[in-house]
């Protein structure tokens, strides 16, 4: 007997793959994305992910993009996406790897803080030598400042604008392509070698190397040196280090934006001032007030 499916769940599936589901289980929920792992009628085991009709991309988009660097870099294999029949919806069906993510391997010991910073800096390296065709989707800078400017206080980016100086003055390189959520959870390991897979393309888009970077290493923690050091030494690729850290201060902001109020929120003011500390040049210092 088939457990419940979600009629979305049931619907894309038999939509994309031909194949009713017989269960489904929620792996993540985001704003404007949910994803399921579910079990087909003929025993295959995929990933659904289904994105709201007011998701800024979607599953069609998403996939371009793993389709444009599948050359270059592990990912999971796509089987169907599209717009799900009877919803506003677009799904997304791809093949499932398994439970086993970096970030897991590295919690339970199976695999050294230094390694798993390694391997997402090899990833990440892989990446950025994948092609970028003109029509692949970009952020620029004005649309991510006016985006964080919604969520945080003027005197907030006030603070950071020696490092948005640095980032809007900074000299164009070609776009790469950026997966723009790369930490250990978004890499599963699979197969008998145990290949590291990228997942989750939800952010990807056309943009400078740098601010790739260095959303791994706020996402994983790796602003300190020796730490940053771990993951440069192993991009392999050329960076602008002083862009690098500008970046890090706005990925950093953007993060503390967005943090829970109480310990998640203390967590990425801490880190801020943190930052500060090490590199007040990309800060605005605040000057005492006079007094009369």
């Amino acid at each position: 007997m088939s457990a419940w499916v979600p009629p979305a769940v049931s619907r894309a599936a038999l939509a994309l793959t031909g194949v009713s589901a017989r269960t489904a289980r929620r792996l993540s929920a985001r704003t404007r994305t949910v994803v399921y792992r579910a079990g087909l009628a003929d025993g295959r085991s995929v990933v659904i992910k289904l994105y709201a009709a007011t998701a800024r991309r979607n599953a069609i988009t998403e996939s371009a993009a793993i389709r444009a660097v599948a050359d270059h870099v592990p990912v999971p294999a796509l089987i169907g996406y599209g717009h799900v029949p009877g919803h506003e919806a677009t799904a997304l069906v791809t093949a499932d790897l398994g439970p086993l993510t970096l970030g897991s391997a590295m919690r339970s010991g199976l695999i050294s803080d230094e390694r798993a910073l390694k391997d997402l800096a090899g990833l990440l390296g892989r990446l950025h030598r994948a092609p970028v065709r003109p029509s692949a989707p970009r952020r620029p800078l004005h649309e991510q400042v006016t985006s964080l400017g919604r969520r945080c206080p003027p005197s907030s980016l006030d603070r950071i604008s020696p490092a948005l100086a640095a980032i809007a003055d900074a000299v164009h390189t070609a776009p790469v392509w950026c997966h723009g959520d790369l930490h250990g959870d978004n890499v599963v390991i699979a197969g008998p070698r145990a290949i590291c897979h990228l997942v989750d393309f939800t952010d990807a888009a056309a943009g400078p190397r740098e601010s790739d970077v260095a959303q791994t290493l706020v996402m994983t923690d790796a602003l300190s040196t020796p730490r940053t050091r771990t993951v440069t030494d192993a991009y392999l690729l050329a960076l602008d280090h002083h862009l690098l850290g500008a970046w890090g201060v706005f990925h950093t902001l953007r993060s503390w934006a967005h943090s829970s109020p109480g310990d998640d929120r203390v967590l990425w003011t801490r880190r801020l001032d943190d930052l500060n500390r090490r590199a007040p040049h990309l800060f605005r210092t605040r000057r005492p007030e006079r007094t009369r």
